[in-house]
């Protein structure tokens, strides 16, 4: 049996990058995966991709994290199909602009916030319940070595990925008598498009792909993983 089998997994961000890969992984793994991101037509190449590779049909929600309102339907609609959640994948962020912090435009800021911090926090507001009615639930978030680098001119995703780091650890610890478990992973220098946005002039053939760093979502989605509230670095190829 798939070490996935049977599992109900939310990914979001899967339209491409780490998300999509581990939208991929997942259903070879035998999950059922959910995946939602802003544009249809990447969430319907993920798609395909699955079924090629034999997967089952991946269910898919359009949404934009940036809509609050739409995010606490995500619940009732899971609930409603399939009783509860058994892995969340925190996937989605948003990279803003690099640049002094004393220039950041606001709307900037506020994007960050409310895509890297906030949508994460609604999303465990609403799934919470979902997740515990699971036999094991799993929650994992995307954050960055960039947390603990202190680099120039990367303010607002630092302080968004460090207040998610706060958020999610201070979640684990009030699940410690719970089957849920929850942790981050920090994925290094990966093959993204917001990695070459943020760095123009790296040779992204250096970079590990996305696909390189799924199987460590896999080991932590996995019913028999025992880690929680840790931040855990993926590994270079």
């Amino acid at each position: 049996m798939s070490r996935l089998e049977g599992r109900i997994a939310l990914i979001t961000g899967a339209s491409r990058g780490i998300g999509a890969a581990v939208a991929r992984r997942f259903a070879a793994e035998g999950a059922h995966v959910i995946l939602t991101a802003r544009t249809v037509g990447g969430l319907e190449e993920v798609d395909d991709a699955i079924r090629a590779d034999g997967g089952a049909p991946a269910t898919l929600v359009p949404l934009d994290l940036r809509d609050s309102a739409e995010i606490d339907k995500l619940a009732p609609a899971i609930a409603g199909r399939f009783g509860r959640l058994d892995i969340l994948v925190g996937n989605a962020g948003v990279l803003g602009t690099l640049g002094p912090v004393s220039h950041l435009a606001p709307a900037i800021w506020d994007e960050a916030v409310a895509v890297n911090l906030t949508a994460n926090w609604r999303l465990i507001r609403a799934l919470e319940p979902l997740l515990r009615a699971s036999d094991a639930g799993r929650a994992i978030f995307v954050s960055s070595g960039i947390v603990r680098n202190n680099r120039a001119y990367w303010g607002a995703y630092a302080a968004t990925k460090a207040g998610l780091e706060a958020l999610v650890r201070s979640w684990a610890a009030e699940l410690t008598k719970t089957p849920l478990r929850v942790n981050l992973i920090n994925p290094g220098a990966t093959r993204t498009n917001m990695r070459a946005a943020a760095m123009p002039g790296e040779d992204p053939q250096t970079l590990q792909t996305p696909d390189d760093v799924a199987g460590l979502f896999v080991d932590l989605a996995d019913p028999a993983c025992t880690r929680h509230g840790e931040i855990i670095e993926a590994r270079r190829r």
